[in-house]
């Protein structure tokens, strides 16, 4: 008896010691010969690497290569920023082809487009895709924008007021870190109603924040508001540059007593049509005033010049005008206070912008998914190339978290202080111009 618990207590220590593939173990309980023992042999079988259906690897290379010549063949810098394309098909193409899922294979092209360096070069999952069609919809959200940054990490770009995720403590700038096991969720992922979800996030220290949120449906935040609640002063709120905007503009501003005072709100803006950008300037600017040139891939310069879009008004308006910018400001909700900058014809106000201003266009994926690629560089007036420099504004007013708790908005104070203590806006060309050799 005592040489069969002998070998048993064996036997547990064998199987509790780490398995190796192939090893061959012999237990000798005490008092047993050589010839008598007990040979285990003890296989250790690697996890499975998951295979791709053969559908889901010719979708693969479908969109990889949808995308590289895309790049290749449209990109408005024909030398691609110095990258060397051929080398990143060879790197990245394989990596794609072996993507088992959506999630997978857009993790793979957001690496490879992060090469050039340039935020307009995105290539948005389908979920993506249809999340993005959804947001004009009531329906259930976390009230969080998330940016991407590096290609693959994401930032929060704003938090929406009255949100789940103002009430779970989620501030603008946080980083969300990457979904695990016990956190799944990734921003192309659908959300439910009141079926929580938990994130991690690292803060503007690097210290880990956790938040649960649990989602409610909520209405659409409308594209364009106006706030006449002050006196005398008008303050248009612009989420996104999109069809429409021109027109409604135009009709804010039609019959608006001269004494009265505009505010021109595009922070957290990530911009949107370029001829919206023209029909607002065309709201404050001449006809055929000058305000940018953009050139191509080949090269072709061509000056834009404000045309008529400001609905049914007649002519520019005479108001005191101020603009809003943020380090979320982009694209076009950077060309139009450039613009207006230079122009002498509004002061800008707020935080630097992030410089994210390159001529893009989007394209379907065969799958369902978009890339947006930067197809035109862009000047302004002035000679300022504004991609990665951004728009200075004339009077720095940033708001932090403190203020956001206690409902301070010190841009807006800042720029309705000015404009109540000035007949007009005073020229903001030289603010605009005199930071070129920072």
């Amino acid at each position: 008896m005592s040489l069969v618990l002998a070998f048993l207590r064996s036997l547990r220590t064998l199987v509790a010691a780490p398995a190796i593939a192939g090893a061959v173990a012999v237990c000798l309980a005490p008092g047993v010969g050589a010839a008598e023992a007990t040979t285990l042999v003890v296989v250790s079988t690697p996890e499975p690497t998951p295979v791709p259906s053969v559908e889901r690897t010719r979708l693969n290379q479908q969109v990889f290569d949808k995308v590289w010549n895309e790049v290749r063949r449209g990109y408005y810098d024909p030398g691609l920023h110095g990258v060397d394309w051929v080398a990143a098909r060879s790197t990245f193409r394989p990596q794609a082809l072996v993507a088992t899922d959506d999630a997978a294979l857009y993790r793979v092209l957001g690496r490879m487009l992060a090469l050039l360096d340039d935020s307009h070069a995105v290539a948005a999952s389908p979920a993506s895709v249809r999340n993005q069609a959804d947001a004009r919809t009531r329906r259930a959200v976390l009230g969080l924008t998330f940016y991407a940054r590096d290609g693959e990490q994401f930032g929060v770009e704003r938090v929406r007021p009255g949100s789940p995720a103002e009430a779970a403590g989620v501030e603008p700038g946080w980083r969300l870190l990457p979904p695990t096991t016990e956190r799944p969720w990734t921003v192309a992922d659908p959300v439910v109603e009141d079926q929580p979800i938990e994130l991690a996030f690292t803060d503007a220290s690097g210290a880990v924040r956790t938040a649960v949120i649990r989602p409610r449906v909520m209405e659409p935040v409308p594209l364009f508001s106006a706030d006449r609640s002050r006196p005398d002063v008008l303050v248009l709120r612009i989420e996104q540059f999109e069809s429409g905007l021109g027109e409604w503009m135009g009709a804010q501003l039609a019959n608006l007593p001269a004494a009265t005072e505009v505010v021109l709100d595009l922070r957290a803006n990530p911009g949107g049509l370029l001829s919206e950008a023209d029909a607002v300037l065309s709201c404050f600017l001449p006809h055929r005033t000058a305000w940018a040139v953009r050139t191509t891939r080949s090269g072709q310069a061509a000056t834009l010049r404000v045309r008529p879009g400001c609905g049914s008004l007649g002519r520019p308006a005479p108001n005191g005008l101020a603009v809003l910018i943020d380090g979320s400001s982009r694209s076009a909700a950077e060309l139009t206070p450039a613009a207006l900058q230079e122009a002498g014809r509004a002061i800008v106000v707020g935080a630097r912008s992030p410089g994210a201003v390159l001529i893009s266009r989007d394209t379907d994926l065969p799958d369902g998914g978009r890339l947006t690629l930067s197809r035109a560089d862009f000047v302004t007036t002035a000679g300022v190339r504004l991609e990665k420099r951004g728009v200075t504004p004339d009077i720095l007013a940033e708001t932090t978290p403190a203020d956001r708790r206690a409902g301070r908005d010190p841009a807006l104070e800042a720029a309705l202080s000015l404009l109540a203590t000035s007949e007009q806006a005073p020229v903001g060309a030289s603010a605009g111009v005199a930071d070129q050799g920072s």
